[in-house]
């Protein structure tokens, strides 16, 4: 599989209208904002499948992979950048760290990543405003182009946070940021997430962990870890095309009775059923 490199700290590329996308599948080694200017189709990120349509914003971070498939003329514009990119805006390397941790698992919840509504209006306009500056190149762009991309970026880490629990913050502390990372990127892996297992990799006592863990989210680590976990196969279901037991296989199930049960004791339905309802709600 192809890898794009990017060969400055950041990179702003705006496509022409298309009717098929001259791309397969391919890796980025960098961060990558893809906002949709217009048009409809579908994007393939690393193993998922999401709709698109005009005005939605999807992150990749570093070795995902993705494709598009348009079913409309569509145009793209793409922010990339890198990590170096991130250090020259941060206010400490503090803020910088915890930035890195919420956008390098951005991709665990394919789809937009704007999920306020409010937001969405707001990055409308700042998206037209970085494409004007762009094209026009003109006096104080490369301020103005700045300043833009470092409002999107907070606007997107804002957002990114909705997935962590409600208590948690850009001001948390880094090791619980740190727990919730490493949870989003082994939710996967049950064994994994066992509390030895998070005991081991952070060097905090077992005992201490939950306790740790509560006071700074407001809520326990197996209820983090389950609600993330549904979250995922909520957007399996809705999003695309798995067998269901091919997403009990993913999500380490032993098989798709296991799934079935732990789905409808959370949700009342099984995913069959929940699958059903979204495809006829859309």
């Amino acid at each position: 599989m192809a890898k794009d490199t990017l060969h400055n700290t950041y990179e702003l590329v705006l496509k022409e209208p298309a009717d098929v996308c001259p791309r397969g599948t391919h890796q980025v080694s960098f961060f990558e904002l893809v906002y949709i200017v217009s048009g409809t189709g579908k994007q393939h990120i690393n193993n998922n499948i999401v709709p698109y349509t005009a005005g939605n914003l999807f992150l990749l971070a570093p070795d995902d992979s993705h494709a598009f498939i348009f079913e409309t003329t569509t145009q793209l514009f793409f922010i990339r950048f890198t990590h170096i990119y991130l250090r020259t805006g941060a206010a400490s390397k503090e803020q910088l760290e915890k930035m890195e941790i919420i956008l390098n698992n951005a991709s665990k919840e394919p789809g937009c990543v704007i999920k306020k509504q409010e937001d969405k209006a707001t990055m409308k306009g700042i998206m037209q405003a970085l494409i004007y500056e762009h094209q026009h190149n003109a006096l104080y762009s490369n301020e103005l182009i700045a300043q833009y991309i470092q409002t999107i970026l907070v606007i997107v880490v804002r957002n990114l946070l909705l997935s962590f629990p409600e208590d948690v913050n850009a001001q948390s502390d880094r090791k619980v940021l740190e727990i919730l990372q490493y949870v989003q990127a082994n939710i996967y892996f049950p064994e994994k997430l066992k509390g030895a297992a998070i005991s081991k990799k952070f060097g905090i006592a077992e005992t201490y962990l939950g306790r740790y863990f509560q006071k700074e989210t407001n809520e326990t680590l197996q209820e983090y870890i389950t609600r993330y976990k549904l979250k995922l196969i909520e957007n399996r279901l809705s999003q695309s095309d798995m067998r269901i037991t091919e997403i009990a296989d993913e999500f380490g199930f032993t098989d798709k009775s296991h799934l079935n049960r732990f789905f409808k004791k959370l949700k009342g339905a099984t995913p069959s059923v929940y699958r059903n309802n979204s495809s006829t709600a859309h």
